[in-house]
């Protein structure tokens, strides 16, 4: 019987995450970590900035999804848009400042 809030991943029980943009339950490790900082959503590549975080699988139509549900904004409880151009670079692999 597999537990509540967990995943058989590799003979192991991982965490798991909802993607905000395809909606598609995932191991945590499988997923990028996304925080708000001020009104810019940036990636969270260490998994230490602090905040409330948001999960998305690291490709652009997963990313384009979220933008267009608005999946981000309400993930993390703000009412207007966000600056998602951080974390397009980083999906880009654009070699840009991200925390």
């Amino acid at each position: 019987m597999r537990q509540h809030g967990k995943l058989e991943y590799g003979g192991h029980a991982a965490p798991q995450r909802t993607c905000v943009g395809c909606r598609v339950r995932t191991a945590k490790s499988e997923l990028l970590r996304l925080v708000r900082v001020e009104d810019h959503v940036v990636p969270d590549l260490r998994g230490r900035l602090p905040g409330r975080g948001a999960s998305l699988h690291p490709s652009m139509s997963c990313l384009e999804l979220a933008e267009r549900r608005r999946a981000l904004p309400r993930a993390f409880r703000v009412p207007g848009p966000l600056d998602v151009s951080r974390v397009r670079a980083h999906l880009e692999g654009e070699p840009r400042n991200v925390m």
